[in-house]
């Protein structure tokens, strides 16, 4: 009478476990939203373990270069100029300050 039966839901053994199925759902979601339209759910869902895995690692290799080089180029630009000053005045911009023209 005390004893209280677990939920099949919550078990594990005949399926993935929460954290697993986490991680594979977002591991399918970064190669379908990475691959940038080359691939769809079906085939990232259906492919074996090892080519999704070498898949989403080439991706993330990519990326990360990407990452790495947009950082470089990034890093030797100074910092870029404003046209509103600390106090809230607007300043011309120096394109602006050229000389007048006149149309005709």
């Amino acid at each position: 009478m005390g004893d209280k039966k677990q939920s099949q839901l919550t078990s594990a053994f005949f399926g993935l476990t929460p954290t697993y199925r986490k991680n594979l759902f977002k591991q399918i979601h970064d190669i379908i939203f990475h691959g940038k339209g080359g691939y769809d759910y079906p085939t990232v869902y259906n492919m074996p373990i090892w080519l999704r895995n070498a898949t989403f690692n080439f991706i993330q290799k990519f990326y990360d270069s990407e990452k790495e080089a947009y950082d470089k180029a990034s890093k030797g630009k100074s910092s870029s100029t404003t046209l509103i000053s600390e106090d809230g005045t607007v300043s011309a911009p120096e394109f602006a300050r050229s000389k007048k023209t006149s149309y005709k």
